[in-house]
Parts: C-alpha cells; structure tokens; sequence
C-alpha cells in the first residue's frame, strides 16, 4: 500500500474511541475491556480495514483487534470500521514485536497474518512476520492449541513460512497454494489485496496452523 502521509493522523488515532490506549494495563484482562469470555482473534497489519470490518460482524461470538504501526494505515481501517456497528472490534496502534507486552501468556486464540510484506531479500528475512523470532513472541501469548492463520500472494514467503511454522513447534493443520480451488474457500473472507490479486488470476497461499505448548524448539 503506497501511504500518503497526513499530518492530523496521529491525533485522530490517538481519540478514536476504537483505538485502546494504555493497552499494557490490559495485558492478562482484555475480558474486561470486551465484557465478555469470548476467544480473542488479532490481526496483526490491518490494510484498509475491510477484513475486520466484515468479520466483526459474520462472527460476533469472537473478539476481534486489529493491531498496526502506521498511523495512515490504521486511520483507513478505523474510518471502514466506522460503518459497523460491532462492539466486539478494537484496535492497537503499536508494533508486533511488542505483543507480549499487551497480552499475557495464553490470552490470544488466534493470529491473522494477510499478506504481510514478504521482504525479499535474504539479508531482510528476519523482518518476515514468520521469521522464528516473531514466531516465538506470538508463541508467548497464543493458547495451547492456539492458531495462525496466513493468506499471501507470495510463493516464497509462503514456503518460507511453511519451515519456520513447523521448525517453531507449529502443525499445519490446512495448506494449499491456491486457496480459490480448494476446500478451505468456503467461509473465507477475502482482504483488499486479496480482491485484487484474484481479479487479477493470481493464486492465494493459504495456511492454518497450530501451536502446541509442550514442543520444545532448539532454534
């Protein structure tokens, strides 16, 4: 996404009544903010927002956060969440490698991961939200049992992903290379991106995998 800086984005996601502020004081208590028990599901990377924005409201029995760093990005995602009237959508403006810090050990179901930066080059790999490092941090806070999920364009980040998923002590439990021809197309709901590679013929990777908590990694 090309990112148009605007200078009143900072103040306007710092208001937004979505936007949880203070969220370290949550950490071990998102039921309270939620009112509720329910599973809690995090999309970290959020794009324009048309994900959360449906599935807030097809799923009201989860729990949904978008998490994004950009401001701009984030802004896109609060205005297409303003035409819902979902009370079980949130928003965290911050960075995935701080996730720990936000939620305790065991507080989250399931990890959304679409169409993250694929970041090409070897020398970057480590900034892949798949790279074992964030694997490990995301290990931290999931549940026994606990999932992500992965939808890319991009057949290397996806065969990338595939090995350090299951070096990290995750079990691909669903994967195929083209998910509009295969068995796991039903019930997806597809990004902005998504729409458009599709329209354009391109195949979508899919994965979900799950983590379990007595594996021990050497990595």
């Amino acid at each position: 996404m090309r990112i148009r800086r605007k200078p009143h984005a900072k103040q306007t996601v710092r208001e937004h009544p979505r936007v949880v502020q203070e969220s370290e004081q949550l950490r071990g208590k998102w039921v309270t903010l939620f009112d509720n028990d329910q599973p809690l599901y995090l999309e970290l990377g959020t794009g324009k927002g048309q994900f959360l924005s449906r599935v807030c409201q097809e799923c009201p029995q989860i729990n949904w956060v978008g998490v994004e760093r950009i401001e701009e990005v984030l802004l896109h995602a609060l205005n297409k969440a303003e035409e819902t009237p979902c009370s079980n959508l949130r928003f965290l403006w911050m960075d995935v490698s701080s996730l720990d810090e936000v939620f305790a050990e065991g507080e989250v179901d399931r990890i959304y991961l679409h169409f993250s930066d694929p970041w090409p080059k070897k020398r970057h790999a480590r900034r892949r939200l798949t790279h074992h490092t964030f694997l490990h941090r995301y290990k931290k806070v999931l549940k026994p049992q606990g999932e992500i999920l992965l939808k890319t364009d991009n057949a290397a980040l996806f065969e990338f992903s595939l090995e350090e998923l299951e070096a990290a002590g995750f079990t691909i439990v669903e994967s195929t290379r083209d998910l509009y021809h295969s068995p796991y197309e039903s019930g997806n709901i597809p990004t902005e991106y998504e729409q458009k590679f599709t329209a354009r013929g391109v195949p979508i990777h899919y994965l979900l995998a799950k983590y379990s908590k007595d594996f021990s990694s050497t990595r």
